[in-house]
């Protein structure tokens, strides 16, 4: 571990991040940490790594996003964003990309 990175670690945990041992974890809702939105959606129709890929993907299209993890096992999808996204434009990419967005998990 490098200083630099262990310096952020510590930085995060002192935040109260859900990285610290006093944070809270992901409950499903919108969180902003550093001008960043993490939402987390419930997507259902997914059964594998394609399907996956394919919601990533439509996802990552949208103007503002910057992560997308998909996991077909949970049906959670987990997007970060630069602002909130109107859920209307992530219900058209998921639809794009042929499953249905159940709202937010």
């Amino acid at each position: 571990m490098t200083a630099e990175t262990k310096t952020e670690t510590e930085t995060a945990q002192a935040a109260g991040s859900c990285c610290s041992p006093t944070g809270s974890c992901h409950d499903g809702a919108a969180e902003t940490t550093t001008g960043a939105v993490t939402t987390v959606y419930a997507v259902t129709g997914m059964t594998c790594g394609h399907c996956e890929g394919a919601v990533s993907g439509e996802i990552s299209a949208i103007k503002g996003v910057t992560s997308v993890t998909a996991e077909a096992a949970s049906g959670r999808v987990t997007v970060v964003s630069e602002a909130p996204l109107d859920e209307s434009d992530v219900r058209a990419a998921v639809d794009e990309a042929g499953y249905e967005l159940a709202g937010q998990a």
